[in-house]
């Protein structure tokens, strides 16, 4: 493995430990992407400013806010990633309450809130609002049955690219159809559609890739999860690397994470491995300073692959505290 994704690996097994001692209340669902959105800034956690950063979003937001409900430890690490975190939360909360007025609320508009106060500038806060309600009703149009309130996290990704909405709509419904007959989740053939439509090349290259990186990594005895771990695939498939390089490299880091406390047998399964093996090399070639692809890559090409990052790891970090409400009502 190179040095570089070597020391990212155990940046983010350093991350999660952290977090994991510091909020020892949460979930195991929830650490691991905790971890990664930290690792993913190049950044260590730091037990006090998570905690500072915990203090500002009780100081700022009510009790039943869902700032702080399922989400309330992905929200204090995007915070503490950041900063100025006071700053994050008032302009997030400016898009939240513009999205609420469009949205019944729920628990992954606050995801969707951060991630346009991120990437986008105050002036247009409100127009990329209005933008994610009308792609959002353009999916729910094409899927009344499959789109839900964790797609209004892809509307607002998608509200950011330069397409029209009918443009983002129609490719989106491209992928999807061809697709979704090689993976049977439509919720999840969904959310990867919406990740590839972000991405730049036609629909029939961008889907034809991520199906072989798929069946690349199954033959090499890498079986990729089909479930919410698809949207990490599609980014994957959009970096501009041989197959044979991303299968290599996905295989070696999961290899390290097997061997981790927490990951091997007993620990998360083989399938959730991969795909934060997966986040962890995404990381690697995105943003990261001097990183081969980012070096070569044109800006548009940049940006949708920014865009598609963020909405893999959204969808992981709503996929997790879904999965650690579910586990805390049947406890």
């Amino acid at each position: 493995m190179k040095q570089e994704l070597a020391s990212l690996c155990e940046k983010f097994i350093e991350n999660r430990d952290t977090i994991k001692g510091a909020f020892a209340w949460d979930s195991a669902y929830i650490y691991p992407v905790c971890a990664a959105i930290f690792t993913d800034k190049g950044q260590l956690a730091e037990v006090e400013q998570m905690r500072r950063c915990r203090d500002i979003l009780r100081e700022q937001t009510g009790i039943f806010s869902n700032f702080r409900g399922t989400v309330k430890l992905a929200m204090i690490s995007m915070l503490a990633v950041d900063g100025n975190p006071e700053g994050k939360l008032q302009k997030s909360l400016y898009v939240y309450n513009a999205l609420k007025r469009l949205f019944f609320t729920s628990s992954y508009l606050p995801l969707a809130s951060m991630i346009i106060a991120d990437m986008a500038e105050p002036g247009v806060y409100e127009e990329i609002a209005g933008r994610t309600r009308h792609i959002y009703d353009l999916m729910k149009a094409e899927h009344p049955f499959l789109t839900s309130g964790e797609d209004s996290v892809f509307a607002a990704l998608l509200a950011l690219s330069e397409l029209t909405d009918e443009q983002i709509a129609k490719e989106s419904e491209k992928c999807y159809e061809i697709l979704k007959s090689d993976f049977f989740s439509g919720n999840a053939v969904q959310s990867l559609s919406h990740v590839l439509a972000l991405g730049e090349g036609s629909a029939q290259e961008k889907c034809e890739r991520t199906i072989e990186l798929y069946r690349g990594l199954k033959s090499n005895g890498h079986k990729y999860g089909t479930s919410y771990e698809l949207p990490t695939l599609g980014v994957l498939a959009l970096l501009p690397l041989e197959l044979d390089v991303l299968i290599e490299e996905l295989a070696e880091i999961d290899g390290f994470l097997s061997g981790q406390k927490g990951f091997g047998v007993w620990g998360t399964g083989k399938k959730q491995r991969l795909m934060y093996a997966g986040m962890l090399l995404a990381s690697y070639y995105i943003g990261q300073e001097g990183s081969p692809v980012m070096t070569s890559a044109a800006i548009g090409s940049t940006i949708s692959l920014i865009a598609a990052q963020q909405a893999a790891m959204c969808a992981a970090v709503a996929a997790s505290s879904a999965a650690a409400a579910s586990s805390g009502s049947a406890d």
